[in-house]
């Protein structure tokens, strides 16, 4: 039992080291850029690796379906770049993995989409080369990751950094983040009319 309070408190710990002025600040910048975004009709791409690609498939679920439960709305082309296991395996076994997420963003991403990579650690080269892409298209990029920026550092526009070098306790912020920013997102949509409740 006492690790288990342990293990809880320590997680609240991590998000209430969130609630400090700059971290906001980057929140509220990446729900804009979110909206501006799916407001002149651009896509959102998201990709991550492992337990990070099953947070990106969720949020993309969360736009592509419905987030709310009493928030029924139009679908909004948010799309997983880890797309289905054809796609994955056959990049893997042809290429290798490290340009999976490369070549599926170059794929179907145009001028003013918008790319969100997940990562813990910064350092998967899948992740590094997707952001550098996204960087080569001049597009926007937002990456959510751990405590440190690992190689992907100052390579996209927003750098959410979770104050933490555990995996369980990054990935929890980040889907809690996720959320959170896709949330207000969906309200500002709501708010100009750019979607309708059905």
């Amino acid at each position: 039992m006492n690790n288990f309070n342990s293990i809880i408190n320590q997680s609240i710990e991590i998000k209430k080291k969130l609630k400090n002025k700059k971290f906001v600040k980057k929140l509220n910048s990446a729900i804009e850029k979110i909206f501006e975004a799916l407001k002149n009709g651009n896509k959102i791409l998201i990709c991550g690796n492992g337990g990070s690609a099953a947070d990106a498939q969720h949020l993309a679920a969360e736009f592509m379906v419905r987030l709310r439960p009493k928030i029924n709305r139009k679908p909004l082309p948010v799309i997983s770049l880890a797309m289905d296991t054809s796609t994955i395996t056959a990049c893997g076994n042809d290429y290798g993995y490290k340009y999976l997420f490369e070549r599926n963003y170059n794929a179907i991403s145009n001028s003013g989409d918008l790319l969100i990579a997940i990562s813990t650690s910064g350092n998967s080269q899948n992740i590094v080369r997707v952001l550098k892409a996204s960087k080569k298209k001049k597009n926007f990029s937002i990456s959510f990751l751990g405590k440190t920026s690992g190689k992907v550092k100052n390579l996209s526009n927003i750098e959410i950094n979770i104050p933490s070098k555990i995996t369980a306790r990054i990935q929890e912020c980040h889907i809690f983040l996720g959320h959170y920013i896709f949330e207000k997102v969906e309200d500002k949509l709501l708010r100009d009319k750019i979607i309708k409740k059905n």
